[in-house]
């Protein structure tokens, strides 16, 4: 009986630093993975310039933050919305946007309104261009 029980914590601690070293390498690997290979040029869209099925798309969703992109003719669209804002005057940066090994990673900020913008609804959103290069796109 003593015995059974000693090889069930053997076996029970093997199991452990399985799992251990599992989540240990694969953290490596997931940490390689989104190591920054290079930024990528890109272009903040005027709304002129946005594909009429794209601007369809923000306007349904428009009134709820989104994340969404949209491939045309050789171009990828990289659409980030922020829902509705009770005033005017924001902004939204993207302070990155680069390609890893298997991804495309961008960055976007909401800027606030300064005290003297207009009280009306707004639903602040960012569209961006660059090159479609057939990654998926994460958001951060």
């Amino acid at each position: 009986m003593r015995q059974r029980l000693c090889d069930a914590k053997r076996v029970l601690l093997c199991l452990l630093a399985m799992v251990v070293l599992s989540v240990t390498l694969g953290g490596c690997g997931m940490k390689q993975q989104m190591e920054k290979v290079e930024d990528l040029e890109f272009d903040v869209a005027a709304q002129s310039d946005i594909p009429e099925a794209l601007l369809r798309i923000i306007e349904e969703k428009k009134t709820a933050p989104f994340k969404l992109t949209y491939s045309n003719n050789g171009q990828l669209y990289i659409a980030v919305g922020y829902g509705a804002r009770e005033t005017g005057g924001y902004s939204i940066q993207v302070p990155e946007l680069y390609r890893t090994e298997d991804s495309i990673v961008i960055k976007t900020e909401l800027v606030g309104p300064t005290a003297e913008e207009a009280a009306s609804e707004s639903y602040p959103y960012v569209v961006v261009t660059l090159k479609d290069i057939s990654l998926p796109v994460l958001f951060q």
